[in-house]
């Protein structure tokens, strides 16, 4: 049995179908499960209830925690601690391993190019020092021995079907398909490496299946030499088959409309990662695993073709 925790996201949903490769015992835990495959077995929980977290992962080899929160300082602060330690606890109980899909907000804001698996961790904003102290505990019940963990991290994503979590399909690609302009966060001009989502999903079902990849942090497959703003937005635009417009939202903009739109008060502390170079280097897994990311140009035609036509 293998076990996605918060499988109602887009990467639940995409390593659902591909942990098939792998086992034909999938558990899909949320509130309110889905089935992706048709012989997925659903099971209804609240991952901040221990007693509910442990019986989710009852029977599991593996399992897999996805879960993502509203985007949310305070939500973060409160909740994944709590999450955090219930699924360690739980993985303990039942002798499972523990793959468990992270982001890169944790990193310090002067080493984001390149950023590997050795980047430092000193992070700038609340978010990522939930980010980094969730993965801490992690890593230090491996680190005693208690626990078969990994860490997969990813850049910001983009893929096809992604609905609502996604910056790039928000303010680019929605924006584009609804006949406005498309936003883009501080400047322009830097690079800016987005994760292709069914390659995240291929490489964490993976490395969950790979016994000698636990107790490492990777870097999940993404592109190298990333577009930069401006370039992301010129081939989206000549995919969709629209005209380059696009309006720039600068750090204090983003602070004005944090006043008035709860998300925006939210992505001020995270502008730093569109003020400079944000470039994510997966070679590690790469070179592990012989597996070439999809290219950036391929990724935006397949979205365009599966969501936008």
């Amino acid at each position: 049995m293998q076990t996605i925790l918060g499988a109602g996201g887009i990467i639940g949903i995409e390593l659902a179908k591909e942990l098939k490769s792998f086992t034909q015992e999938i558990r899909l835990v949320s509130r309110s499960p889905q089935k992706v495959n048709q012989d997925d077995e659903l099971f209804v929980a609240d991952l901040t209830k221990a007693v509910e977290v442990n019986k989710a992962v009852e029977g599991s080899e593996v399992v897999y925690l996805t879960v993502g929160l509203n985007y949310s300082s305070k939500v973060w602060e409160t909740t994944w601690p709590v999450i955090m330690q219930n699924v360690i606890h739980a993985c303990k109980t039942n002798n499972s391993k523990l793959v468990f899909f992270d982001n890169i907000y944790m990193y310090d804001p002067d080493h984001l190019n390149p950023m590997t698996e050795e980047t430092s961790i000193n992070p700038s904003s609340k978010k990522g020092k939930v980010r980094a102290k969730i993965a801490k505990m992690l890593m230090d019940e491996v680190g005693r021995g208690n626990l078969q963990a990994l860490i997969a991290r990813a850049a910001d994503f983009y893929g096809p079907g992604i609905k609502g979590n996604s910056v790039l399909t928000e303010t680019v690609f929605n924006n584009f398909k609804n006949g406005k302009k498309a936003n883009w966060l501080g400047s322009i001009n830097f690079k800016h490496s987005f994760t292709y989502t069914p390659d995240a999903a291929k490489a964490v079902a993976l490395l969950g299946n790979t016994p000698d990849a636990y107790g490492q942090v990777w870097h999940l497959p993404t592109c190298s030499d990333p577009f930069t703003g401006k370039e992301w937005i010129e081939n989206i635009a000549k995919e969709m088959g629209v005209k380059t417009n696009y309006q720039l939202a600068p750090k204090l903009i983003v602070r004005i409309l944090g006043l008035f739109i709860p998300i925006m008060k939210e992505m001020v502390e995270m502008i730093y990662q569109y003020d400079r170079d944000y470039v994510f280097d997966s070679g590690k897994f790469e070179k592990r695993f012989n597996f070439k990311p999809t290219p950036y140009i391929e990724g935006i035609k397949t979205i365009v073709r599966e969501d936008y036509t």
